[in-house]
């Protein structure tokens, strides 16, 4: 461990190796002839440690990251761009036909079209890898000269972009890997493969589920929440191209349950109940998210707990989750998502 060799220990060993007959006092020559190098010494001290963290996955950032779970296969996920359904009318407020690659811009991000649905609607492809892509709703501009179009609208998210995949996601699916090594179509094996898919955040599966020969894969999203039917279709054909022969796979989204959470509050000086609500709500958000494929239920008591951790709150009573006062019980295939968060006094 090179943490603590900085320039005054490195110095004063180099000084201890000097005899004692000599004049080793800060500014004799002796001293301020080690001095220089003992600072280089520590310079180059902290670079070794620096280089010896960045060889661990567990403390690797970055490219030194990737080059360490390069080993096993695995790759970053790169940023995904958002496909979106454009609205598009003429004078009369009939579908317009729209040039395939034409393109549209909102709020600083440029879409081409890609396909089209039926009549005036249209899939749009975003320009910008990433969330840049999900946010804008409201009116396009066109990019290039379009007759009579009058109405050009940007509407639903039908894939959400994907920013890059972050250090801490890529190192858990590094871990799930060398921790739970390839085994010829093992669950394991699923649940990796699954989340080397784009857009995938969690897996569940279930061998024999249909009988001899069945698997099933189901998934949520990066927001660990259901998946959408193109994260749903890529899965399944990326572990189709993976699968043993023989076997029969079968790829679904989670479905979602919705969790919705009643109680009386005391609030301290000063906090609103809109505001304690609000961030009690992103800290059972958070919780759920953390659980999803984990616990099978949703925890009366942790929701509890969750509300004394939450600013502003001082106690609670009349707790109900789903107007109940015992645990939520989840199936298989389901997560618990926030519904409703209904606080008062």
């Amino acid at each position: 461990m090179a943490d603590n060799q900085d320039m005054t220990t490195i110095l004063q060993r180099m000084l201890d190796d000097v005899p004692d007959g000599i004049d080793k006092r800060q500014g004799s020559i002796i001293y301020d002839a080690m001095a220089p190098a003992a600072v280089e010494m520590a310079e180059l001290y902290g670079e070794l440690e620096i280089n010896r963290r960045l060889s661990f996955a567990e403390t690797a950032s970055g490219e030194y990251l990737e080059l360490r779970v390069k080993d096993y296969g695995i790759e970053r996920k790169p940023a995904t761009r958002a496909l979106r359904r454009g609205i598009f009318l003429d004078d009369a407020g009939a579908p317009a036909a729209i040039p395939i690659g034409s393109r549209y811009a909102i709020g600083g991000v440029s879409y081409a079209v890609q396909s089209q649905e039926t009549g005036g609607s249209y899939v749009l492809r975003s320009e910008v890898a990433g969330e840049a892509g999900n946010q804008p709703l409201g009116p396009l501009l066109p990019l290039d000269y379009m007759p009579g179009l009058a109405v050009a609208e940007l509407a639903d998210v039908i894939v959400p972009g994907e920013e890059a995949e972050s250090d801490e996601a890529l190192r858990q699916r590094y871990y799930a890997r060398v921790r739970t090594p390839a085994a010829g179509g093992s669950k394991a094996d699923y649940v990796n493969w699954a989340l080397e898919v784009p857009g995938v955040g969690a897996a569940r599966v279930f061998p024999l589920w249909d009988g001899p020969g069945t698997v099933k894969v189901i998934i949520v999203d990066t927001d660990k929440r259901p998946a959408g039917e193109q994260v749903v279709a890529d899965t399944a054909a990326h572990i189709e191209r993976l699968r043993p022969i023989g076997a029969s796979v079968t790829v679904a989204s989670a479905t979602a349950r919705a969790v919705q959470v009643s109680a009386k509050i005391v609030p301290a000086a000063g906090y609103a109940v809109s505001g304690i609500a609000e961030a009690f709500r992103e800290l059972l958000a958070s919780y759920l998210a953390r659980n999803v494929f984990t616990v099978p239920w949703v925890s009366t008591a942790m929701i509890g707990t969750l509300l004394l951790q939450t600013p502003g709150v001082i106690d609670y009573s009349e707790l109900r989750v789903n107007g109940g006062t015992v645990n939520l019980e989840l199936a298989d295939d389901e997560i618990g998502v926030v519904d409703t968060v209904e606080l008062e006094v």
